[in-house]
């Protein structure tokens, strides 16, 4: 057996009449719609449930997947403390997910539990399931920092964890859809609100899986969605699969958008591996780039290739560009992979003999220093989109009026205490969040005192 069913669902508390008091008749079609799918999940007796939530433990680098026999919740955040679940964990499922995920150096397992209550994410579900059935063990995971397509393929792992054991599964993608659909809701309104639940709707109504890649992670966190991610696991566990897809209710009565809908899966289809088809496009698209390139990112890429592979720096070319040997200059490397960052370390002021050692010296430390991300390796470089800033001469200014987030980067300095942020990036779009961001690089609190200084650069791609 395998994944015989899968489900997008809400988890808003409110929606439980001890937590809503009254206010879940706003949500009546959420109501039945739950409904409905907790009663296909009970006429489907799956041995297990996986319940991916965005509210289990999280980390940037690594899947999450509760540990032990089991765990215990209830909903006393929310103002109601007798309504407890008590839940078994399938400990042999588990334990194959991470064995898998260890002999692929998938990161993903056990490790760094510090929050074993249910969360309001898998308890949610589990007040109706609960309701109509209550023979099955749980699966409790997180989701993670990685790109979208990190995570189906961890839908795709899971996959094959439950196929190689004969169970007999339901998949559960617990998730709100945007949070600013509404000026009067919790969260206000952004004019992505609407948009991202109309696409995400329209997109998993159909079954349209290989779309979900679709979503730019900007356009996602302005829209203020929780559930994408999950939903992306959810799909990578019926990878390869024919999918029966029915929307069962869409709300945004709260300004916080609801959508339930089930998939229902049909047989094999080849025409349906999404992952493998998205990594041919994107090696395709930047194969077509990288002939394009100029001579800057060309010797960007030539240096973070040799360092992976060689694990040693790149000796100046022969063939570089007189005009990357003539001129010194602070430059940045900034490295993306799927649309996200993957590294971007840079220089302020030259600190090299000329611009092309510059470069060579920032690729090197954009695959293997920057502290947010774990080094590059080989296998990833066919998939990195490189670009390389290289800065003008920085000039002190005396108000943050003098900025353009556009045209102007910014440095932020108090002290021996400093932070940069280049101009123009996705998700940047006001002057206080490129202050605030620059801050933050600098480690420098919110009400120190600062000198403000700007610069331009000249983005080569």
């Amino acid at each position: 057996m395998s994944i015989v069913a899968a489900f997008m669902v809400p988890h808003p508390p409110m929606i439980v009449p001890e937590v809503g008091r009254g206010s879940e008749n706003q949500v009546e079609k959420t109501i039945k719609a739950y409904e409905k799918v907790a009663d296909e999940i009970a006429a489907l007796k799956p041995e297990t449930i996986i319940i991916s939530s965005p509210h289990s433990v999280m980390y940037s680098d690594y899947f999450h997947i509760s540990p032990g026999a089991g765990a215990t919740g209830s909903f006393a955040d929310f103002g109601a403390p007798q309504v407890r679940f008590d839940v078994d964990y399938d400990e042999e499922l588990v334990k194959k997910i991470c064995t898998l995920a260890e002999t692929s150096h998938f990161p993903a397992g056990t490790l760094g539990e510090k929050r074993p209550e249910l969360d309001h994410g898998t308890m949610v579900p589990l007040w109706f399931i609960t309701k109509k059935y209550k023979d099955f063990k749980l699966v409790r995971m997180g989701l993670s920092g990685y790109d979208l397509l990190k995570h189906y393929e961890y839908g795709m792992m899971i996959k094959n964890a439950v196929e190689s054991l004969g169970r007999r599964i339901v998949y559960v993608a617990s998730g709100d859809l945007s949070h600013k659909l509404q000026d009067y809701g919790p969260y206000g309104f952004a004019e992505e609100g609407p948009v991202y639940d109309k696409r995400i709707m329209d997109v998993c109504s159909g079954g349209r899986f290989g779309e979900l890649f679709d979503f730019d992670e900007n356009f996602c966190e302005k829209a203020a969605e929780c559930g994408h991610k999950s939903f992306v696991i959810m799909a990578g566990t019926l990878d390869g699969k024919a999918v029966e897809a029915t929307q069962y209710s869409h709300e945004d009565v709260t300004g916080v958008g609801y959508g339930i809908c089930s998939f229902i899966p049909k047989g094999d289809d080849d025409g349906r591996h999404f992952l493998d088809a998205r990594l041919k496009l994107v090696e395709n698209e930047l194969i077509e780039k990288s002939k394009k390139s100029d001579a800057y990112v060309k010797l960007a890429r030539a240096s973070a290739e040799y360092y992976v592979k060689n694990g040693e720096v790149l000796p100046l070319p022969e063939d570089v560009a007189p005009e990357l040997l003539n001129v010194r200059a602070g430059a940045f490397v900034s490295i993306h992979k799927f649309g996200a960052l993957r590294g971007c370390i840079g220089t302020i002021a030259s600190t090299q003999k000329n611009l092309a050692l510059e470069i060579i010296e920032n690729a090197v430390s954009a695959v293997s220093k920057d502290p947010r991300f774990q080094p590059v390796t080989e296998d990833e470089l066919k998939y990195l989109d490189i670009n390389v800033d290289v800065l003008g001469e920085a000039e002190k200014i005396s108000s943050p009026a003098e900025l353009d987030v556009k045209k102007y980067g910014v440095i932020v300095q108090s002290g021996y205490k400093r932070g940069l942020l280049l101009p123009d990036l996705d998700g940047v779009d006001t002057v206080e969040q490129q202050i605030s961001i620059a801050r933050r690089k600098g480690g420098i609190a919110p009400d120190e005192k600062v000198d403000l200084f700007r610069f331009e650069v000249v983005r080569h791609y």
